[in-house]
This record gives structure tokens, C-alpha cells and sequence, in this order.
């Protein structure tokens, strides 16, 4: 005997057990759940109960993943609810080691799937999403090619987009309801994947080239085209691709890439924070990043910027950047140089006196004598004693962020940072760590997450109806972030807390949509900004259920 599907499998409505005994009788569900009537505060106690009783971190993901499948409304009044503790759950560290089991583990999907083979499908995936022009704010797409640096795992990597979208909805209120996750799966050069008897990918080589362009191009083309007010967010796309994609659309789509926008920004906020205490101009600082991928790179396109509207030329800018990659100082003599990198790369006749051959970190900095010293390399422990020391010696305050992860990625351990300085160096992290007492003065390390910028950026995107991303709406959001700290105590952190994540995203949100109205980029006005930022932020509470108020109507 089959069971007929009611409202109890419908993810979106579902309540379960607080739904009144008035309620399941006109809904049909009566003897479907148990006789007691419970509120949504009773029901998140008793899932936050089982949540704890799950013995590791993965499991807590999948079983945070039922709850989502079953009752979003209470998946988020959770994530809400716990958002610093679940964070590290639904996203960055543990999402990780979910996709790397994503295959094996596959139960439901809320994404949408593109397959490179079936170029046709991709109007049609969309369309069968019910969804008309009006009804979506935001798609994040992923191809998978880079994912949280663990590489290439194909469509195995669609949980990167759900995983985005969920921290988009915790932090900023965007309402689940009208947001889209989407898998481009190109392939895979993952051998694991291509031999594993569960991969559900397409099993062959990574597509490159002109045929994935005019892929992309056609995803961008179609989404742009079926939801015209929606904001494109790029996530996790590979080195080759990110930056190439964002600078060839970004005037004509309303297209984001975090790995490289959020992530600048985010440090962006940093170095605001950090010029505050040493009253500096961005004119006059000299960058070194360590580890010149599309990440870095985007940190160093910001930080440009920032000197070129602080009155320094353009010319004049660059020369104030060095990148470091794997073989050194990045220099106009080497081969294959990708292009992201190209315009900040060194003359070898300016350069040749340094060394012979490889110029390495710690000659860099010797030389150079940099104010702002950025890791993004995944290298650990390569910002020695001997480099920090250096570091310390060459100016009076240097910016130290060692922002890779996890732990055992971190170029230095802000500790060991604070220690080998002297107290001198300003330190900001990419990973959560505990204070640092040094010298009678406890210095607070502020972790570079991308979660307290790119929420808040969305939500004043979509507020104002910015029909692009500008540099200023970045500016805006890094420099709201910066000013949710206070530089003025010794020790203090130069970014915020995660905890209160949702006033850090509304304050934000509020900058980012000022910004797109000076930049001429808004479609939306609102008499209070303020007013209409909290309004747009969706709440996890269960609503009125239209079917029941057409019952009540009628009766």
C-alpha cells in the first residue's frame, strides 16, 4: 500500500510537530504525527539536543542536512540560533570533508545541475525550477574546480553552492526561498573520482578551453536572461578561470567571485583596521603577498585600488606590490606567467643584484621592507622567526596576515607572530585563535572570514538593486566591517567577532547599498534605508499557510 505525500515531505512548508491539531485535520495529516503540539522553540531545543549527541563534525553536517531536508524553517532557526558554533558545521572546515564523500553519502539535491555534455539542458534546468523573473536574488554557482584547497572534486563540489547559500540565509537573511545552487559540472582530472563506482559526475577529463567558455558564457547568458534580478556568485572556480571570468562579465552581469572580491575585501577591512592604528595613507604602503594564486592576486587588485584613490598613479601603485609564488619573486622573465599576475610582475634588470636565481621570501622582504606581509600560499610555518624578525625590523608596525587554512596550512601561528615581534606586528588570521599574552598586553587576533563581508554585500546588492558589483560597494563593505572594531586598545583585534554575525551583516548591507547609489549602479530608493535592510532580512519562523487561510475564507 503506497502513502500518499502530503504537506509533512514538502521541506518548505513542512512544520511537523507544530503544526496544530485545527491544522492537520485541514491539511489531511491527522494520525500522521504525534498528539502533542510543540513550538518551534521546543522543537529547536530537542534538534540542537540530537545535533550535540552526534559523535563528529561530519555527522553533524549530515545531520544537520536531514534537518534542512525535512524543515528548513527550523535548519535556520538552528543555524541562527548557534550561528558561531554551526559555522565551522555547515561551511568551512567540515563542508570540505563532505564533499570529498558527497558521492557515497548522496541522498536528496537542492541544487541545480549543469552538465558541459548537455549545453541544451541548461534553459530547461532552470525552467523546471517553477521559478518566473521575479522570484530569485541570488544563484552561486561552482564548477568545483578549486575547492577550499582541496582541488578538483567535480560534482562532487555542489554542496560548496548549498553550503554558500545556507550562510548567505544564517547571516544575512536572504530568503532561502528565493535563492538557487548550481553545479557546472565540467568534468573531473580527479582520478579518485573517475575510478570511484559511486562518482555521479561525468566521468572524463575536465573540459577546457572554448568549449567551457562558451559554457560559462552560456550559463551567465541564460541565468541573466531567465532572472534578470538575480546576483551571480562564483565560487571556488579555478585559478585559470576566476579571475578571467570576473573581469570579462563584471560589466555586464551582475556577477561576484568571493574567493577573489570577498576575500580582498575581507582583508581589505583588515588593513583599514591596521592603518587606523598606525596613521598611515594606503598611497603609502608596500604589499608583499606570499602565495600569488587568483586569491592573492585579488587582494593585491584591491589594495591597489585603494592606493590609486588614496592620490598615489596607477604605475606608481604597482610598484609598490611584489608577488611571491612558488618559484620566487614573481618576474617579467618567467615563462608562462598566468595573467593575473603579469601586471604586477617585477623587472628582472630592477631585481638582479638581490640574488642569484630565486629570489626568495625573506630577501623580499629585506629589500623591500614591506608595511603589509599577506600569506595566502597554503605553505606552512614559511613565515619563520627569521622572516617575521625581518619584518618587525623594517618598519615600526607591520600588517602581518598569515591567512591561510587550516591550522596545519597557517603560514605562521599569530603566537608565534606577536612573539618573534616584539608585540610590533598587527595580526589578523585566516583561522580562529585563541588570545595571545605577551609582554602585560593581550593581543586579539581577529580571523579574515569571509562570512562577517559577503553576506552583508549580497543583502545591500539585492536591497538597492545594484545591477553590478563596483569596486566603491567593496570599499564600502570593508570599511563598514573595519568599523565594527575599536584599534584604540593595545592588543585589539583588527576585525570583529563572528558572533553577532546578523548586525555585522545588516550594517554592511546598509554601506553597500549607499555605495551603489553614489556609484549610479542602484535601481532601488527607499525613504529608510535602515528600516528597509532589517524588512529584507528573511526570519525563520513559520508563516501563514495560504492554503489554510483560503480554508478559514471559505468556511
Amino acid at each position: 500500500m503506497s502513502v500518499k505525500p502530503t504537506i509533512l515531505q514538502d521541506r518548505y512548508r513542512n512544520r511537523g510537530t507544530a503544526f496544530t491539531l485545527a491544522q492537520r485535520a485541514q491539511l489531511g495529516i491527522v494520525g500522521r504525527l504525534p498528539a502533542a503540539v510543540e513550538t518551534l522553540d521546543e522543537q529547536a531545543a530537542r534538534a540542537y539536543a540530537q545535533l550535540r549527541q552526534q559523535p563528529s563534525n561530519l555527522h553533524r553536517y549530515l545531520y544537520l542536512n536531514e534537518v534542512h531536508n525535512q524543515n528548513q524553517v527550523l535548519y535556520y532557526r538552528l543555524l541562527v540560533d548557534h550561528l558561531t558554533e554551526l559555522l565551522p558545521i555547515v561551511y568551512d572546515p567540515t563542508v570540505g570533508e563532505a564533499i570529498e564523500q558527497w558521492s557515497s553519502n548522496f541522498r536528496d539535491s537542492r541544487a541545480v545541475y549543469l552538465s558541459i555534455d548537455r549545453p541544451e539542458d541548461v534553459e530547461s534546468s532552470f525552467r523546471s525550477l517553477g521559478l518566473g523573473a521575479e522570484d530569485v536574488d541570488l544563484i552561486v554557482v561552482s564548477d568545483a574546480q578549486e575547492i577550499l584547497g582541496i582541488g578538483d572534486w567535480g560534482v562532487n563540489g555542489t554542496d560548496i553552492s548549498i553550503g554558500k547559500l545556507a550562510v548567505y540565509t544564517a547571516a544575512a537573511g536572504i530568503d532561502p526561498d528565493r535563492v538557487v545552487a548550481v553545479n557546472i559540472d565540467a568534468g573531473t582530472d580527479n582520478e579518485l573520482l573517475l575510478n570511484s563506482p559511486s562518482y555521479l559526475g561525468n566521468r572524463h577529463a575536465r573540459v577546457t578551453g572554448k568549449r567551457y567558455d562558451e559554457f560559462v558564457a552560456q550559463y551567465l547568458e541564460t541565468a541573466a536572461q531567465l532572472f534578470p534580478n538575480a546576483l551571480l556568485h562564483f565560487e571556488d572556480f579555478g585559478p585559470g578561470n576566476a579571475r578571467r571570468i570576473l573581469v570579462e562579465n563584471a560589466k555586464r552581469y551582475r556577477i561576484f567571485n568571493d574567493d577573489m572580491q570577498g576575500t580582498g575585501a575581507i582583508v581589505m577591512a583588515a588593513v583599514f583596521a591596521g592603518l587606523r592604528v598606525t596613521g598611515e595613507r594606503w598611497a603609502d604602503q608596500r604589499l608583499v603577498v606570499f602565495g600569488a594564486g587568483t586569491a592573492g592576486t585579488g587582494m593585491a587588485d584591491q589594495i591597489h585600488a585603494a592606493m590609486v584613490r588614496d592620490g598615489a598613479s596607477a604605475q606608481e601603485a604597482k610598484d609598490n606590490v611584489w608577488l611571491i609564488d612558488k618559484q620566487g619573486l614573481v618576474t617579467d622573465d618567467m615563462p608562462d606567467l598566468p595573467d593575473y599576475q603579469q601586471p604586477y610582475s617585477r623587472r628582472k634588470d630592477e631585481v638582479a643584484d638581490w640574488a642569484d636565481g630565486r629570489i626568495d621570501l625573506l630577501t623580499t622582504i629585506r629589500h623591500v621592507k614591506p608595511t603589509i606581509l599577506i600569506g595566502t600560499s597554503t605553505a606552512a610555518g614559511a613565515f619563520t622567526r627569521e622572516v617575521v624578525e625581518a619584518l618587525a625590523a623594517g618598519v615600526e608596525r607591520p600588517i602581518l596576515l598569515p591567512l591561510s587554512n587550516p591550522t596545519s596550512r597557517v603560514e605562521v601561528m599569530p603566537s608565534d607572530a606577536v612573539q618573534w615581534s616584539r608585540g610590533k606586528a598587527l595580526v589578523a588570521a585566516g583561522i580562529p585563535v585563541d588570545p595571545v599574552d605577551y609582554d602585560g598586553v593581550t593581543y586579539f587576533i581577529g580571523q579574515a572570514n569571509n562570512a562577517m563581508l559577503y553576506p552583508g554585500l549580497g543583502l545591500g546588492t539585492i536591497v538597492s538593486g545594484a545591477e553590478h558589483v563596483t569596486d566603491s560597494m567593496l570599499l564600502a563593505a570593508a570599511e563598514a566591517v573595519a568599523g565594527q572594531v575599536d584599534v584604540g586598545k593595545p592588543g585589539a583585534a583588527l576585525l570583529p567577532p563572528v558572533a553577532n554575525l546578523r548586525a555585522l551583516s545588516a550594517t554592511v548591507a546598509i554601506a553597500v547599498a549607499q555605495a551603489a547609489a553614489v556609484d549610479g549602479v542602484a535601481t532601488k530608493s527607499h525613504a529608510n534605508l535602515v528600516e528597509a535592510v532589517r524588512e529584507a532580512m528573511w526570519q525563520p519562523v513559520y508563516r501563514d499557510l495560504p492554503q489554510l487561510n483560503e480554508a478559514v475564507e471559505g468556511s
